[in-house]
C-alpha cells in the first residue's frame, strides 16, 4: 500500500494543505485538498473518496474536483464514501444547488460524476482491493475514522478526533497508524472543546492500544504551532512517530 500525503495540516497557509491522503494513485482518504496539487490525469485515477466528517478542510475538493471531471468531459463517476450523516450534510450543504451545483445529478441522475455511497460504523466493506471498516470518534459533528487493509497491510486513520476510546479496541494489528495531533499541551481546553489532540493527550490514547504500530504518523498540525507539537512530541520518546509533511510517499 502507498500512501501519498496530498494535505496533512489542520490549517491552510502556503505550502500547508488541508487533509487528504491518497492511497495507490485511486483511493482517496478525505478531501481537504485535491486540484491544487494533483496534476490533471492524477485526478482522472480517483474513483473513490472515503470522507472521515462533513467540515470543509476534509471535503472542499469534492466540488471542485467533479467541477474538474465534468469540464473534461470525462465519462467518469466518483464514489464518495461515509455515513449517512457525513453523507446528509454534504448534500444539503455543499453541493445543494446554492453553494454548489448538485453533482449526483449532472450530468444526468443515471450518469452522475458524483455518486454517494452510505456505510454503517463497524460493518466492513469493500472498495476496490481494500477491506475498510469505518468507527466513529469523538469530534465536534458525526465523525468516523477508517481500518484500512489491504492484503498484510493495515493503515489506522483517526481522521479528526479528541480522546476517544472504540477505535483503540478496533485497532488490532496495525502497519501504520495516521493520527491527528493539533494543538501543543498547554492548549489543552481548546482542542477538547474542538475535538482534537495535544501531545500530552495522544500519549494516554496510544496507551490504550494493546500494541503500538510500527509506524506513528502524525498529522493535522496547526502550522503556527508546528515546533511547539514537534518538540513535544519527541519528549513522548515513543518509538516510530513521524511527522507529515505534504508530498511525502510511504510505502506501508
Amino acid at each position: 500500500m502507498r500512501l501519498r500525503v496530498i494535505g496533512c495540516s489542520g490549517a491552510e497557509f502556503p505550502g500547508h494543505n488541508p487533509s487528504a491522503f491518497l492511497i495507490d494513485d485511486s483511493l482517496l482518504l478525505d478531501a481537504g485538498t485535491v486540484g491544487s496539487v494533483l496534476k490533471e490525469d492524477e485526478q482522472w485515477r480517483i474513483n473513490d473518496i472515503l470522507v472521515s466528517h462533513p467540515h470543509l478542510d476534509h471535503i472542499r475538493g469534492i466540488p471542485l474536483l467533479a467541477d474538474n471531471i465534468v469540464v473534461s468531459g470525462l465519462d467518469k463517476t466518483v464514489r464518495v464514501i461515509s455515513t449517512a450523516e457525513v453523507i446528509a450534510a454534504i448534500g444539503s450543504h455543499l453541493m445543494n444547488g446554492v453553494i454548489w451545483p448538485d453533482f449526483t445529478r449532472i450530468p444526468s441522475p443515471q450518469n452522475p460524476i458524483i455518486q454517494y455511497r452510505e456505510i454503517v460504523p463497524e460493518q466492513a466493506f469493500t472498495v476496490g482491493a481494500y477491506t475498510v471498516q469505518a468507527c466513529r470518534v469523538n469530534h465536534t459533528v458525526p465523525a468516523v475514522g477508517y481500518r484500512i487493509t489491504k492484503g498484510d497491510t493495515t493503515l489506522l486513520y483517526t481522521g479528526d478526533t479528541g480522546p476517544t476510546e472504540r477505535i483503540w479496541e478496533l485497532a488490532g494489528d496495525v502497519t501504520a497508524l495516521v493520527v491527528e495531533v493539533s494543538f501543543p499541551c498547554d492548549m489543552e481546553e481548546i482542542a477538547l472543546m474542538t475535538g482534537h489532540l495535544t501531545p500530552c493527550l495522544l500519549g494516554k490514547e496510544l496507551a490504550k492500544l494493546a500494541k503500538l504500530p510500527p509506524r506513528i504518523l502524525i498529522t493535522h498540525l496547526k502550522p503556527q504551532y508546528y515546533e511547539r507539537i514537534k518538540g513535544e512530541l519527541d519528549a513522548l520518546r515513543l518509538p516510530g512517530i513521524e511527522l507529515m509533511r505534504d508530498g511525502n510517499v510511504y510505502d506501508l
